[in-house]
């Protein structure tokens, strides 16, 4: 019963969800049928469906969608490893703490889009450049929650694997990770949200080849809003897969270790 009531109550909340959408798709309906304004900005809902239509029987959006999450994965990847390994250095070795904690320190202070002068000089505006990109935008979350983690490991948890005689190894690998994945998720989850964004602004500052960026970027040049609008709802569409998908992952993750869920 306890098990049906919570579905229930899920599905409910879920469906509240849509009433923002809902309303607001009505609205834009209104407003563009009714001529509420004469203005060329506002297109129907019903043409940005037609070119919706158009973009992926012609396939330009699926290249496009390809393209960009490509580009994505690749960069978010290569970000979350890195991070991971010099997170565990950060958080294991107080040595490796004091000798590159500070410059790290410096690193995540600077903007991320101030490093795209000089990643267009070292690497060019091409798609080696974009992942680049998007690797330093994965990396910086995914290095400061898993250091955190590993920082803030209960001292509790520690005397006890002495108490059971626990070797180094089996104290990080039995008491320590277990302990700091919560926050190690946290990371990852971060760094797949921040590469998604630097993936739309890396495609627009580094405008070279597809995406679902340069689609906008295409829309807005030749005054086409219904492409625009295409662009942004497929912008947030890939952007709340990709947070379900996550939190998704996460949950199995933490039943894996035994951590209650989220």
């Amino acid at each position: 019963m306890n098990s049906l009531a919570s579905t229930q109550a899920h599905r409910s909340t879920a469906y509240r969800g849509w009433v923002v959408p809902v309303v607001g798709v009505a609205v834009w309906w209104l407003a563009a049928n009714q001529g509420w304004s004469d203005s060329g900005l506002l297109v129907s809902p019903q043409k940005v469906a037609l070119t919706a239509w158009e973009q992926v029987s012609s396939g330009q959006f699926w290249r496009a969608i390809s393209s960009s999450l490509a580009r994505n994965l690749s960069g978010f990847f290569i970000g979350t490893t890195l991070g991971l390994l010099l997170g565990c250095l950060l958080g294991f070795s107080r040595l490796f703490e004091r000798l590159v904690g500070p410059s790290f320190n410096t690193f995540k202070q600077i903007s991320l889009f101030a490093w795209i002068p000089l990643i267009s000089v070292w690497f060019g505006l091409g798609d080696v450049a974009k992942v680049v990109f998007l690797s330093l935008a994965a990396l910086v979350p995914v290095v400061v929650n898993t250091c955190d983690g590993l920082r803030n490991v209960p001292p509790a948890f520690l005397e006890v694997a002495k108490v059971y005689g626990f070797s180094r190894w089996q104290t990080v690998v039995g008491v320590m990770l277990p302990a700091a994945l919560p926050s190690i998720f946290t990371g990852i989850y971060l760094a797949l949200v921040y590469s998604w964004l630097a993936t739309i602004g890396a495609e627009y500052l580094l405008v070279s080849g597809d995406g679902i960026g340069n689609t906008l970027i295409d829309g807005s040049e030749h005054f086409m809003m219904d492409l625009v609008l295409f662009g942004m709802v497929i912008i947030g569409l890939v952007g709340w897969a990709l947070n379900v998908l996550a939190r998704r992952l996460e949950r199995r993750m933490q039943r894996l270790y035994g951590i209650t869920p989220r």
